[in-house]
């Protein structure tokens, strides 16, 4: 937190969080995170601490192993069918369109909180989709996508070194990401009592689950709510598929069912990105407990994070119209049954997949043997080891991409 003064560096650690740590002392384990060593050619500098760039801490890119096997799939004489990231195709709604356009006229700054009409459309939707009743306009935020908030959360929510962010065994990998860039510990694991006394800053659930689609019911939330709000805990939950069920209903942190009727220590994260086709636009927002919003809001307000008015506007027509989205579900359930087929008539297995866009597969193989099979068929999947080590059998195959790319994966799976 160098270069910021004592008023600011308050922001990024609320009394309601200290409070929680007070509580929680007797958990507390680890050494602060050892620092490399200074580069060699960097000693002349001896009135400034050398700091380790962020950079050095961070894993490779995943997706840069994936380049080789695209090469390879792009030289089938039909050309590559990409399954690998989940990029929406399909054209963004003129409802949409129609709003950005009419908001371009934008001279002046937007606001980090977002107009009121945006968070008004967000708790609208939140109640009608979401079983999230009566939420306070005011904690809402919109953010620039839903990857920079996952990314940046632990930061802004204080997190440092000591405290465990804790997320899935198998999951999006950004939740890792996050913990290394605040500089606190990443801890995956799907089970409470392993984690043991370890302080444990931020927990976050995804359902339905990226890679593999599971959904997590309600009591199952419900316990992992209760069990953080027992540590001092934050629960941040990740539902960008949410209006993505298939066979079974995906609910909200944000719903009583869950919470008991208390938001105390929950963020639910949703994007527009998914449910919109919006992927281009940069369109999310993060609402729940009024505290732990206001905490964050100071945070992005002082570091400049703001959404664009014109795609603030648009991000407004898009939450209340839901007659697009209802068409988007039906291009996605389409393309999921006949590419569901082909992989079983392919020797595939399909684990989970219950909601969200992507196929778990499986051919009980490891995951890099399989993208290569796929490979030489001209169609490229994401390998499961992109998401943890349990993922080193499966394969990742999304369902965004066009009719006709379908149905040319489809054929040459069934040849």
């Amino acid at each position: 937190m160098e270069g910021l003064h004592a008023g600011q560096r308050g922001v990024l650690r609320r009394p309601r969080l200290a409070r929680r740590r007070r509580q929680a002392r007797c958990h507390r384990q680890g050494s602060r995170r050892r620092r490399g060593a200074a580069p060699a050619g960097a000693r002349g500098a001896l009135s400034r601490p050398q700091r380790v760039p962020p950079t050095v801490r961070l894993p490779d890119f995943p997706w840069d192993a994936l380049v080789p096997y695209a090469e390879r799939a792009a030289a089938h004489p039909d050309g590559i069918v990409d399954l690998s990231v989940g990029t929406p195709v399909d054209p963004t709604p003129e409802v949409v369109r129609a709003a950005l356009a009419a908001a371009a006229d934008a001279p002046g700054y937007p606001t980090t909180l977002g107009t009121a009409a945006l968070r008004e459309a967000a708790v609208r939707w939140l109640a009608r989709r979401a079983g999230a009743p009566d939420l306070d306009p005011g904690a809402i935020i919109p953010t620039i996508g839903s990857k920079e908030l996952v990314a940046w959360l632990p930061t802004l929510l204080g997190l440092g070194p000591g405290d465990a962010v804790v997320f899935p065994e198998l999951a999006y990998p950004t939740y890792d990401i996050g913990a290394r860039l605040a500089g606190a510990d990443p801890v995956a694991s799907d089970s409470a009592t392993a984690l043991g006394p370890r302080r444990v800053g931020l927990v976050w659930v995804n359902s339905p689950a990226n890679p593999h689609g599971r959904v997590l019911p309600a009591a199952h939330l419900a316990k992992v709510v209760d069990w953080a709000r027992e540590r001092g805990a934050v629960v941040a939950s990740d539902e960008c598929y949410l209006e993505l069920g298939w066979e079974e209903r995906p609910v909200s942190v944000l719903d009583p069912a869950v919470n008991g009727g208390s938001l105390d220590g929950l963020l639910a994260v949703h994007s527009l990105s998914k449910r919109s086709n919006l992927a281009g636009y940069r369109a999310g927002f993060v609402a729940g407990d009024p505290a732990l919003v206001r905490q964050v809001l100071e945070v992005r307000k002082h570091a400049g994070l703001m959404v664009p008015a014109p795609v603030q506007a648009a991000m407004t027509a898009a939450l209340d119209d839901d007659a697009h989205v209802d068409q988007q579900r039906v291009r996605y359930a389409r393309r999921r049954d006949v590419l569901r087929a082909a992989l079983a008539d392919a020797g595939f297995r399909i684990d989970h997949s219950a909601a969200g866009l992507y196929l778990w597969a499986t051919r009980d193989q490891p995951c890099w043997d399989t993208v290569g099979w796929l490979a030489d068929r001209g169609i490229l999947a994401a390998p499961g080891a992109f998401y943890g080590a349990a993922g080193a059998g499966h394969v990742r195959v999304a369902l965004t991409a066009t009719d006709e790319r379908i149905d040319a994966a489809v054929k040459r799976l069934t040849a």
